[in-house]
């Protein structure tokens, strides 16, 4: 079996079309358009080239964060 080279789009059964994101000789990732993220191991997986495009996947912004509010400071009277 051939390894898909980074970047390429594949398609398989379970999962449908995606992006490969790591290869190697033992496993092959693939970020799915529709289903995540998923690791396979390179000798039993079947893919098949895709000639879909990846879709524009788009960042979510983080939450704004919180600002701590300090404690009153303590006033005496004399």
């Amino acid at each position: 079996m051939q390894l898909p080279i980074v970047g390429s789009r594949v398609s398989q059964t379970t999962y449908g079309h995606g992006t490969v994101t790591s290869v190697n000789e033992y496993h092959v990732v693939i970020d799915f358009d529709e289903n995540g993220t998923r690791t396979f191991v390179t000798g039993r997986v079947t893919l098949t080239p895709s000639d879909v495009a990846a879709p524009v996947k788009v960042k979510k912004k983080a939450a704004p964060r919180k600002k701590k509010v300090e404690a009153p400071s303590e006033v005496t009277s004399d």
